[in-house]
């Protein structure tokens, strides 16, 4: 459903051209110094402007509502807002029978009969993901060592960086779309989060990142290359008494816990689905194939904006893990 989390919960909610979008967030301990300002570095990661990225515009202007007060957290849910401003809704009218290729348009119109709110993508846009951030903003809070290295590895399969600008300058140019593959490194994870089985971390950072439109795999570790490696080279060796290992194959997870090495997982986003190409697809209203041209504002590479997104989806379920791990470690204190 729109909401994740056992004791750090978030509820998402809204459409791409609905009045507002936003998360509330439950289960933030109380006590911790929080203001608008802090959440607007990683909005401003997420914004749109450069090379590749919609000609959208939003001011992204946060909204506490409740939870904080006198500039600190109460305990109490938080809600946050963000109001849509700069909407061109009757770019998408035509998308309830005529759906885009790779998009959500049909499964949405057959799963909700029609009511949905189609404008934008409505529910399956992008926009909804100002409220993950939000929430992994505050979930950072309940983290204060853990340390994020996000960057991209692979831009349309390009993997040097210096290439990066020509592949999205192609796409721009020829109205196409490319995916990529998002890198992130946590350090300073805490020994022992994740509750195996149907909780272990690896399954519920996976719930989360599989949350986000456009996403299509995750890998822990090295991944799916280690399936030409042998156990011998797999297995992470154990060098000294702090967990510490020579390699790190296994991502920093072994029987779903953190193992105190640095988590390490690899996310595949697939080409953004709106392309200004003219494709062969079915129409619903005259029951045959027929060209679609889509207009309106796309992103040419919508992995550029979603680093920040998945990280602070990591961010979400560590947290949580934290809130878990301290309910049900014992007291060392005894």
């Amino acid at each position: 459903m729109n909401q994740f989390g056992r004791l750090f919960q978030v509820h998402i909610f809204g459409e791409s051209h609905g009045d507002i979008v936003g998360v509330l967030v439950d289960g933030m301990p109380c006590g911790i110094k929080v203001s608008s300002e802090d959440f607007q570095p990683d909005l401003l990661r997420r914004k749109s402007g450069g090379l590749g990225t919609t000609p959208r515009l939003e001011a992204d202007e946060i909204h506490i509502s409740s939870g904080v007060f006198n500039g600190y957290t109460t305990g109490r849910p938080i809600l946050l807002t963000f109001q849509n401003q700069n909407t061109h809704s009757k770019d998408y009218s035509t998308f309830t029978t005529h759906p885009r290729p790779s998009h959500a348009d049909f499964v949405a119109e057959r799963k909700y009969r029609g009511f949905q709110d189609y404008r934008g993508g409505g529910a399956f846009s992008g926009r909804l993901t100002l409220g993950l951030v939000a929430a992994g903003v505050l979930a950072k809070k309940i983290l204060p060592d853990v340390r994020f290295d996000t960057k991209i590895t692979n831009l349309g399969g390009e993997t040097r960086s210096e290439a990066f600008e020509e592949v999205l300058k192609k796409a721009v140019e020829t109205k196409d779309s490319v995916g990529g593959i998002v890198s992130i490194r946590v350090s300073s994870v805490p020994i022992g989060l994740g509750e195996p089985y149907f909780d272990s971390l690896e399954s519920t950072i996976s719930h989360l990142l599989f949350s986000v439109g456009g996403v299509k795999g995750v890998e822990f570790g090295v991944g799916f290359s280690g399936v030409g490696m042998k156990g011998s080279e797999f297995n992470d060796r154990i060098v000294d008494s702090a967990g510490n290992t020579a390699t790190n194959h296994n991502g920093g997870i072994n029987g779903g816990i953190s193992n105190g090495n640095p988590l390490e997982l690899n996310v595949f986003v697939k080409p953004t689905a709106s392309i200004g190409i003219p494709q062969e697809t079915f129409d619903f209203q005259t029951n045959r194939i027929e060209p679609l041209t889509i207009t309106g504002r796309h992103d040419a590479a919508i992995v550029l904006r979603a680093q920040v997104v998945l990280e602070n989806c990591v961010a979400i379920a560590l947290a949580d893990a934290v809130l878990l791990n301290k309910v049900y470690r014992k007291d060392e204190s005894k």
